[in-house]
């Protein structure tokens, strides 16, 4: 006859079974009986699966950039069999026989709410608001793909992307932000090593200037414990002739470390001859000195 009497479904979708091109009822996966002499036909099916439809719409931010966004919707008809949510075939009907096109549907309604609620974000903001965004789609679409039997099962931000002389200045801003927090930390740290350098160096003469008080304390200690002493051995002599004794001492052991030291070549000294003898005479001088005043005292004693 040429005329089919049964239909086989695949899984996870049905058939649509009219008569005399009215609905009659639908056939589930499996073997179906038709009755092509009643006037039973079938119409067409419908996929019971999870689909996605990947949205890409321009949109313009707060800012006035220009960004394209793709949005993702999981979408599935309405299956009194797979779910238990008390609906029944009118979803499958509805999903068949009002919406011509699901996917055009759909797409309507992500470009109406993006382009809703995208001009009212900054740019920076939009990243951080993709979840909400991705919830008002979600909410709009399930509220108006019920009424023609399919259900939103999740809906996703996947992708937002600038216009490429946009995402250049922003690297170039974000570049120059790190820059300048990096020259900030690096001046900060040549603040902190100099005014370490300048704390070690104020300790350092503190310190050095402490010690050559201290030395100076001792010398002058050690001259007078010298002079003390010398005086109570050697009574004919006063304290300043072993005062001057000793500057002398002194001056000739200076002279006589530098001329020892090998690390010295040169020493400079005034050489002339009336210098030598004046060196002399101040010498002689200083020894008489001290031994008149031994004389002196030494009378006054007598007397």
């Amino acid at each position: 006859m040429g005329v089919s009497c049964f239909t086989c479904p695949s899984q996870s979708s049905v058939a649509v079974i009219e008569r005399f091109g009215r609905f009659n009822r639908f056939a589930h996966a499996g073997l179906n009986w038709i009755n092509p002499f009643c006037g039973e036909s079938v119409a067409g099916a419908l996929s019971l699966r999870v689909q996605q439809l990947d949205v890409a719409i321009d949109t313009k931010t707060k800012d006035n950039v220009f960004v394209r966004m793709v949005v993702s919707v999981q979408y599935q008809v309405v299956d009194s069999q797979s779910f238990d949510n008390g609906a029944n075939d009118s979803s499958l009907k509805l999903a068949f026989y009002k919406l011509t096109n699901p996917h055009r549907q759909i797409t309507s309604y992500v470009f109406d709410v993006v382009r809703a609620v995208v001009p009212k974000i900054d740019l920076d903001n939009v990243f951080i608001a993709k979840e909400e965004i991705a919830k008002d789609v979600q909410d709009t679409l399930t509220k108006s793909m019920a009424s023609f039997g399919y259900q939103i099962i999740q809906t996703l931000v996947t992708d937002i992307e600038p216009d490429s002389k946009v995402r250049v200045a922003m690297n170039e801003i974000n570049a120059a932000v790190r820059q300048r927090a990096a020259a900030l930390e690096k001046a900060e740290a040549e603040k902190i090593m100099v005014v370490k350098k300048a704390e070690a160096s104020a300790e350092a003469k503190f310190l050095e200037g402490q010690g050559i008080a201290r030395q100076r304390q001792a010398i002058v200690n050690g001259l007078r414990e010298s002079v003390t002493a010398f005086g109570e051995d050697v009574k004919d002599v006063s304290s300043r002739d072993v005062l001057e004794l000793m500057l002398l001492t002194q001056y000739c052991d200076m002279l006589n470390n530098v001329g020892a030291r090998g690390g010295n070549s040169t020493v400079f000294l005034n050489s002339s001859p009336g210098a030598m003898a004046e060196l002399g005479t101040q010498m002689r001088t200083a020894f008489m000195q001290a031994a008149a005043g031994s004389q002196n005292i030494q009378s006054m004693k007598r007397d």
